[in-house]
C-alpha cells in the first residue's frame, strides 16, 4: 500500500528522498512490520473497474456537452428547452438535431412534424399530437440571434450528435459490465439487485468499485477502503472525533452516498431497514444538515451487503 509504506517510512529527523533511501526504507518496513500478503482478486473485477472508471468518463463528457448545447441553443432556438418538463434525453436530442432553429418548425407542415414525432421511440399520436402543438407554440414565442445558415445551428446540431453517442455509449458499457458480472462465479450482482433502490446500472458500479468484498476479513475494513472511517484526534485533556478521512475509494463513496437517497426514495413501495434507520436519525437529529446520518447509513449499508 502506497500510502501506508509512506508514513511508515517517515521514520527519521531528515527527509532525504532518492531512490537509494526508498529501497533500503521499503525493506526496512516490511522486517519491521510483516505486511501480510494482499489478496489477489480475479481480473474480471479489474475489468469491471476499467469499465466503470470509463463510463465516469463519459459522464463528465456528457454533463459538458450539455451545457454547450445550452449556450449555443441560446442564439437558435432558447424556448425549446421548455417543450418537456422532465429530464431531457434521447428524444429530446433528436429533435434538437432535425430543428436546430426556430424557423425551421415555423416552415414545417404539421402533419409532417406528428408523423415524424411518431417515428421516436416512445411517442404515439396523442403524445405527438401534444409535442408538436407546443413545439409550434415555442417556435414562435422565440425570438432568435442568427439565421439558419450561422454556424450556431451546426454547433446546436454536433452537440445534440455527440450527446446521442455518448448515451449510447454509456448504455453498451453497463451492458458489457453487466455481462462481465453474470459471469463472476458467485451472485453478487443479483444481490445488490436486490437492495431497494438499487437498479443495474447502480448495482453494477458499485460491484466494479467494491470489487471482490471476500478480500476484506470485516466491514470496518471496506469502511476504510472507501473512507468513511472517522479520524480522532486526542492530545492531553482534548479528545475530540474528527470527520470522514476521505482516503481510498472516492468513487465508490460516492456511489453510496447517492445510493442512500434512492433507497430512501424507494422505501414508499418497498421498504428495508437501511431507509428506516435513515429516517429515524434525520427525526431525532438536532441540525439541518443530513450529511452524517447518511454515511452513517452507508456503514450500515456496507455492513448488510458483507453480511
Amino acid at each position: 500500500n502506497p500510502l501506508k509504506a509512506k508514513k511508515e517510512m517517515d521514520m527519521g529527523l531528515r527527509h532525504n528522498k532518492t531512490d537509494k533511501t526508498d529501497a533500503y526504507h521499503l525493506a526496512l518496513i516490511q522486517r519491521l512490520y510483516h505486511h501480510p500478503i494482499n489478496q489477489l482478486q480475479s481480473q474480471t473485477y479489474k475489468q469491471l473497474n476499467a469499465l466503470s472508471r470509463f463510463y465516469d468518463q463519459l459522464t463528465a463528457d456528457l454533463v459538458m456537452a450539455k451545457n454547450r448545447l445550452h449556450q449555443a441553443l441560446q442564439s437558435t432556438f432558447p424556448e425549446i428547452e421548455n417543450l418537456f418538463s422532465s429530464a431531457k434525453g434521447k428524444n429530446y436530442w433528436q429533435i434538437v438535431v432535425r430543428y436546430p432553429h426556430c424557423d425551421l418548425v415555423r416552415r414545417e407542415d404539421k402533419k409532417q412534424l406528428i408523423n415524424w414525432l411518431m417515428s421516436l421511440k416512445g411517442i404515439a399520436f396523442k403524445h405527438a399530437l401534444r409535442t408538436a402543438d407546443k413545439l409550434i407554440e415555442l417556435a414562435y414565442q422565440a425570438y432568435q440571434v442568427v439565421s439558419c445558415s450561422s454556424i450556431e445551428v451546426e454547433q446546436v446540431q454536433y452537440y445534440a450528435h455527440r450527446l446521442l453517442n455518448l448515451s449510447d455509449q454509456r448504455e453498451n458499457l453497463i451492458a458489457r459490465m453487466v455481462k462481465l458480472a453474470k459471469s463472476l462465479p458467485n451472485h453478487d450482482l443479483e444481490n445488490l439487485e436486490s437492495i431497494p433502490g438499487f437498479a443495474q446500472t447502480t448495482a453494477v458500479r458499485v460491484l466494479a468499485e467494491l470489487g471482490d468484498l471476500r478480500r476484506f476479513s470485516n466491514p470496518n475494513k471496506i469502511n476504510a477502503f472507501i473512507g468513511i472511517d472517522p479520524g480522532r484526534y486526542q492530545s492531553g485533556e482534548m479528545d475530540s472525533n474528527l470527520s470522514i478521512t476521505k482516503h481510498g475509494n472516492a468513487v465508490a463513496r460516492k456511489l453510496l452516498y447517492r445510493a442512500i437517497g434512492q433507497i430512501d426514495n424507494a422505501a414508499k413501495t418497498n421498504p428495508c431497514h437501511i431507509a428506516d434507520y435513515y429516517e429515524s436519525k434525520k427525526l431525532s437529529s438536532q441540525t439541518k444538515g443530513f450529511k452524517k446520518i447518511a454515511i452513517a447509513s452507508i456503514h450500515k449499508l456496507i455492513r448488510t451487503i458483507y453480511a
